[in-house]
């Protein structure tokens, strides 16, 4: 679970203090009033906890990519350890932020006690649901090539949760076939594969590329992104990319509206002592975060790719009701009201 980790990184924290100019003691919570949300409901205190604690790990990462504190961990989703987040030790008008931040966050669950609000449910709310351009057990069938030489694979990918901070996707069959597709090309994918509602892929199989604070929330036109890439199980494939978003806005994609945003990237690569340069384009919904494309050149095979998505297809029915299965696609839980607002 969370705490334990963070407490192991709290003494690495605070180790750091003396090399830093302002003391994490000094930023304190600038105070709210929890009465400014009196009025408000438990699940929109709930979001509005998600958004505070999100903002704060996205000016936790920035601190640390411009200072070099290597204590990313902060957190796991949407969840922020305070006392290490602080021990980043800003100042400035980023130390102004987490301190208003912190503050907002007090007051929000001062507020949720006197409600009695129960904990924040891990999915995503239905009304949320009903917000993104996918929903629960469609499959996005992507088509992808690490060779421009041979024949393209055919992933398959389910919509196993949606939840509060991300999706998750689990392989799945492409029922019925495609005909579009060439003898001999395969489905590839036999993971699970998380990403955040920005576009982080957090999680992947092995040999997967990911890159876990790539994006944040928030991106307009001309804004700047910076992060890493590695590849799932190799610690010596790594690379450094940067970029800028050159174009927003909606996009029909596989009959559905998305909000895409397109990110140009540039950077290096690096497997073992070699270095090498890595450039490309990733285009992603800035509502669900569900990549659209990505084309990544590379002289590292590991880190040149393309894949697109094709088409989204309709959940696989249920051949018989299993407990922890999916419900049918046309009930309150699968976001049928979604299916039927499409219709």
């Amino acid at each position: 679970m969370l705490m334990p980790l963070a407490l192991m990184l709290l003494p690495l924290g605070l180790g750091l203090l003396s090399g830093c100019a302002t003391r994490s003691v000094d930023v304190k919570p600038l105070q709210a009033n929890p009465a400014d949300f009196a009025s408000w409901g438990c699940p929109r205190i709930d979001d509005e906890l998600d958004r505070v604690q999100q903002r704060a790990t996205d000016v936790a990462y920035a601190v640390d990519a411009r200072i070099g504190n290597n204590i990313l961990a902060l957190g796991l989703g949407v969840t922020v350890f305070w006392p290490a987040l602080l021990a980043l030790r800003p100042d400035g008008p980023e130390a102004t932020e987490l301190a208003q931040l912190k503050g907002r966050y007090e007051a929000l669950r001062l507020a949720a006690r006197g409600q009695a609000c129960p904990p924040a449910d891990p999915t995503l709310s239905a009304e949320r649901a009903a917000a993104l351009p996918v929903a629960l057990g469609e499959r996005l069938v992507y088509e992808e090539r690490r060779d421009t030489q041979r024949s393209p694979v055919f992933t398959t990918l389910r919509v196993e949760a949606l939840r509060r901070d991300g999706v998750d996707l689990m392989p799945a069959p492409a029922e019925p076939p495609d005909p579009a597709v060439p003898v001999g090309a395969a489905a590839s994918g036999d993971g699970r594969i998380e990403h955040d509602l920005y576009g982080n892929v957090v999680h992947g199989p092995s040999g997967s590329l990911v890159w876990p604070r790539l994006l944040k929330g928030d991106l307009a036109l001309g804004a700047l992104v910076s992060g890493n890439v590695r590849v799932v199980g190799d610690p010596l494939l790594r690379a450094r990319l940067r970029g800028q978003v050159m174009a927003v806005g909606p996009q029909m994609l596989a009959g559905r509206r998305f909000d895409a945003m397109v990110v140009e990237l540039f950077g290096d690569a690096q497997q073992s002592d070699l270095t090498t340069r890595l450039e490309g384009v990733m285009v992603v919904d800035r509502h669900s975060g569900v990549l659209l494309s990505l084309d990544l050149k590379s002289a590292v095979p590991a880190f040149s790719l393309q894949r697109r998505l094709l088409r989204i297809d309709p959940p696989l029915p249920a051949a018989a009701p299993r407990q922890g299965s999916l419900p049918a696609p046309n009930s309150p839980d699968t976001g049928g009201r979604h299916d039927a607002k499409r219709r």
